[in-house]
């Protein structure tokens, strides 16, 4: 990697994690080369838009609670592999800088490498390659794209899975999903149907919407805002929040932090698995934009 530009900095974070940190005409970011980790977004003249648990452990291969890890090649706990971590290796191995460049509309893109390779050296054999390309503006473009080393065709599922702050979760309303069938992992993975209006969040939630391509938007009139998700390459759309029992039993979430976040995640996952040809690629991106509420 060649000198950084300006609005560019390699720096360290909590726990000594190397963090790169981006600053645009228009927006800042910052992102945790373990695991790629985008852990704030903020507009200028804006508030944060991704939410970061005060509890989250800042340490070399524990995932980061909050922002927007990302989940790969597995959604979850592994099939058959219930040893394996959770959500898969690329959250918890280190990711190296490709490149940063600043673009003539004012943004800064920064590109992030898990070769194959790296992924094997960090204990976790596999013929899948990723990159995370980001796009910090006035909006934040996440663009994850997945290639196949191998000869054979492979299969994985993927996720940005996006915390968002909110002023309470209570309060919120979510868009897009009206109508639409889910998987509720709430409810010992039975599948139900969609709602007729808007999402409500009133009880621990954890659900994966099969077969949406839509944008969705986050309503938060507490804070005047609208969080607007639109995405490409991407059949899953999953929402997410622990309410109080669970938050009160995760060590790295805040017992009273529920309240303050909702998880609506870019991804394909289940039904909705990628299988890539040998030498070919996938892109899914997921760009957020705030509007006024």
């Amino acid at each position: 990697m060649e000198r950084l530009p300006d609005g560019a900095r390699l720096e360290k974070g909590p726990g000594g994690l190397d963090r790169l940190a981006l600053r645009a005409a228009e927006g800042e970011a910052l992102v945790y080369l373990q695991g790629a980790h985008v852990a704030h977004f903020q507009p200028k003249g804006g508030r944060p838009v991704l939410w970061m648990s005060a509890q989250s452990r800042f340490e070399a291969g524990k995932p980061l609670r909050g922002g927007v890890p990302i989940c790969f090649p597995w959604f979850g706990a592994k099939a058959g592999s219930p040893e394996a971590p959770p959500h898969g290796f690329a959250r918890i191995l280190a990711w190296t800088i490709r490149a940063v460049t600043p673009e003539a509309d004012g943004t800064l893109r920064a590109v992030l490498d898990l070769p194959a390779s790296a992924a094997a050296r960090g204990g976790f054999p596999h013929e899948l390659a990723v990159s995370l390309s980001l796009t910090v503006g006035r909006s934040l473009r996440m663009e994850l794209t997945v290639g196949n080393t191998d000869a054979a065709a492979r299969t994985f599922e993927a996720a940005l899975h996006s915390y968002f702050a909110v002023s309470d979760v209570r309060q919120v309303r979510l868009h897009g999903l009206e109508g639409t069938a889910f998987v509720d992992k709430t409810a010992a993975m039975a599948r139900k149907p969609g709602e007729s209006g808007p999402i409500a969040i009133a009880a621990e939630t954890d659900r994966v919407y099969l077969g949406t391509a839509g944008s969705v938007t986050v309503e938060d009139p507490g804070w005047m805002r609208r969080v607007v998700v639109r995405k490409s390459g991407s059949a899953t759309t999953v929402v997410w929040n622990p309410w109080v029992a669970k938050a009160k039993a995760m060590a790295d979430f805040g017992d009273d932090e529920w309240s303050g976040m909702l998880c609506v995640e870019t991804a394909n996952a289940m039904d909705d698995a990628v299988t890539l040809a040998p030498g070919a690629t996938h892109v899914m991106t997921a760009t957020v934009e705030v509007l006024p509420g």
